[in-house]
Formats: structure tokens, C-alpha cells, sequence
């Protein structure tokens, strides 16, 4: 168990540190202006949701915690 947590806190730790070196150069990632996302904007409303947002990060995180079930 002890091991598996700690392969946990490893792999979380990369991803943060990826994270923060995308942050530091400035580097855009597109969520929630992909092609087939919603977006309603009308005088006094507006109204997103960003299905092929949520559907590739749902992909990405199911991938991610596949590979960590591996270890």
C-alpha cells in the first residue's frame, strides 16, 4: 500500500510540475474554445459548456488513472 502511494505522489507531482512550466512560459492550453463546445451570448445572457472539453479531459483522466491502476 505504502508503495502505491507513493507512485501516486510521484506521478501527481509531475503532472503539477508540468503544469506550473506551462504557467511560466506563458503557454495557452484551449480548454473550453474547442470546435463542438457550446457558446450563447445574447444581450443580457451568456451561456457556455464545453462538452468536447469535458469529454477529452475525461479521456485524459481515465488514461491517467488506468496506467496508475498498472503500477
Amino acid at each position: 500500500m505504502n508503495t502505491y502511494i507513493a507512485k501516486l505522489l510521484i506521478i501527481i507531482g509531475i503532472v503539477l510540475i508540468i503544469i506550473g512550466i506551462l504557467f511560466l512560459f506563458n503557454i495557452k492550453i484551449p480548454f473550453g474554445k474547442l470546435p463542438g463546445d457550446i457558446f450563447i451570448k445574447k444581450e443580457n445572457f451568456t451561456f457556455a459548456f464545453p462538452i468536447v472539453t469535458c469529454i477529452i479531459a475525461s479521456l485524459v483522466l481515465s488514461f491517467i488513472m488506468w496506467v496508475i491502476s498498472k503500477f
